[in-house]
């Protein structure tokens, strides 16, 4: 620009570059309405209320989850809010709404929770993230997700059902990779954001990813379900309003005199004063039935069941596959020790020859037993349970 006048492509550029952000603002403010966002978060707040009643009953914890917020976001938000690596969990509906979402997870978390599912205390989460924390994660989500689908089914008024979820470490990367996750994530999406508290355990942030069309066909189906309820809601008060016959009126006793009182005699206190026969009837002789009245029986809580925490259902994770290890021995060694290690050399261990050996899963002990031999395998037959 010379002496302060602009050339025809200075002014051209400045004309694209304002029709490109009016138009990106009216896509971005077209991918939901008002409304639809209200009736995606009641959604989600249906269905992960739904959810943490069920994640309750598989940790043991008091589990809470906060009122969702609903947005907007692109990979790279996701990339710049949450940590990295984190765990993407995928939910594909195969019944009633076609389409899938995402559940991201801390790692931590996922740690924390398949931990608590074991029997632990939350505490064990040193060891990486493995194929055994993915599976046990897929086994919750996929109890979760199912009591969510049911919860939806009666909100949307038609059956639901997913596939089993699946769970995959995700390390979170500026540059978005079309071969490693959802079509979807390249472009603009619906974001649902909680807040899970897991007793004093976890207190984080939780996501849902929606496609746009998924999200959409979603909040149609909810408005088409209301429109049926007003429909049939309209129908019935239609007939309540139907014009009907007129009641005989029930004929009325003949009135009786009340007894007189003696002139000069005051009325005494407690004196029952005359009622009106419908009044001094029994409910029973008013309505010509007889009134069976007995007194309610209530079955006696047991004292056995520690408050705060509900029946352990053990049937939830039957699936949950565990690492079994056999030990057979432990000594302790010097550094110089070790590093003298040779082929041919052989190391005494704390264990006498023909003792039992351990059986542990996921590192706790559990068992005792003794080595067989099945066909060319090595073995272990259990001789004694440790409680």
């Amino acid at each position: 620009m010379d002496g302060g006048v602009m050339s025809q492509e200075e002014i051209n550029a400045l004309l694209n570059s304002s029709g490109d952000d009016e138009t990106t603002s009216t896509s971005v403010g077209e991918l939901l309405s008002s409304d639809e966002k209200d009736a995606i978060g009641e959604i989600g707040n249906i269905s992960m209320g739904t959810a943490a009643t069920t994640l309750f009953s598989l940790v043991n914890r008091k589990v809470e989850i906060s009122t969702p917020v609903v947005s907007f976001a692109t990979w790279s938000d996701i990339c710049d809010a949450y940590e990295r690596p984190c765990v993407f969990i995928r939910i594909a509906y195969t019944v009633g709404l076609d389409g899938s979402n995402i559940l991201v997870l801390k790692e931590n978390d996922v740690k924390i929770i398949t931990d608590l599912m074991m029997g632990g205390d939350g505490t064990n989460t040193e060891q990486e993230l493995g194929e055994l924390h993915l599976s046990a994660i897929s086994e919750a989500m996929n109890q979760m997700m199912g009591s969510s689908a049911t919860s939806l089914s009666s909100m949307l008024n038609k059956v639901i059902d997913i596939s089993p979820p699946t769970a995959d470490l995700v390390d979170l990367q500026d540059t978005v990779d079309e071969s490693t996750i959802d079509e979807f994530l390249s472009g603009e999406f619906v974001k649902i954001s909680f807040r899970m508290e897991i007793g004093d355990l976890i207190d984080s942030e939780i996501m849902q990813l929606y496609p746009v069309s998924f999200a959409k066909e979603m909040c149609s189906s909810v408005s088409k379900n209301m429109e049926e309820d007003t429909n049939s809601t309209a129908g019935a008060r239609k007939k309540e309003t139907a014009p009907v016959a007129a009641p005989q009126p029930m004929p009325q006793p003949a009135p009786q005199q009340p007894q007189q009182q003696p002139m000069g005699q005051p009325m005494m206190m407690g004196q029952p004063m005359m009622a009106p026969p419908m009044m001094g009837m029994d409910m029973s002789q008013m309505y010509g039935q007889q009134v069976n009245v007995q007194p309610a029986q209530f079955q006696a809580f047991s004292g056995n069941m520690p408050m705060g925490f509900g029946p352990e259902n053990i049937d939830l994770i039957m699936d949950v596959p565990l690492e079994v290890t056999v030990e057979l021995g432990r000594t302790s060694k010097s550094i110089k020790e070790i590093l003298d290690f040779a082929p041919g050399t052989i190391i005494e261990l704390n264990r006498i020859a023909g003792e039992p050996i351990d059986v542990l899963v996921n590192g706790k002990y559990v068992a005792k037993g003794e080595v067989v031999i099945i066909e060319e395998s090595y073995g272990i037959r259990i001789t004694e349970i440790v409680k």
